[in-house]
């Protein structure tokens, strides 16, 4: 049985909602690095970016995806951009089967309707 499952894609692509609905049916925890984040960081995302700068933030993404993998099992919804970082990519290899979720561009540009795009 698989008991570790990333799910990758971009910022809208359904990887906190699939997640979600994934865990439970397996008998797995659900993890959303992003979430986990925000509520270590207490700020959004979109906050830390634009208080303390992409770097920054992929330093502390860095570190709880480290975390993440440490647990044995569970389903995880990575940051649109996780995936950026070879040494995350290769963590995510070992660590359990990564899928990768994709959407057309105007199903993500619907999705993310009002929201403002990361700075890069």
């Amino acid at each position: 049985m698989i008991d570790r499952i990333a799910l990758v894609g971009m910022m809208g692509s359904g990887k906190t909602e699939v997640g979600r609905a994934l865990a439970p049916p397996l008998g797995l925890p659900f993890h959303d690095l992003d979430g986990r984040i925000e509520t270590a960081e207490g700020m959004s995302i979109a906050s830390i970016f634009e208080e303390r700068g992409e770097t920054a933030f992929r330093d502390l993404e860095k570190v709880h995806l480290a975390a993440v993998c440490r647990k044995e099992r569970g389903v995880l919804a990575t940051g649109g951009g996780t995936i950026l970082d070879r040494e995350n990519r290769e963590r995510l290899r070992a660590w359990g089967t990564v899928i990768y979720l994709r959407a057309r561009p105007e199903t993500l540009a619907a999705r993310l309707r009002g929201d403002e795009p990361l700075a890069r």
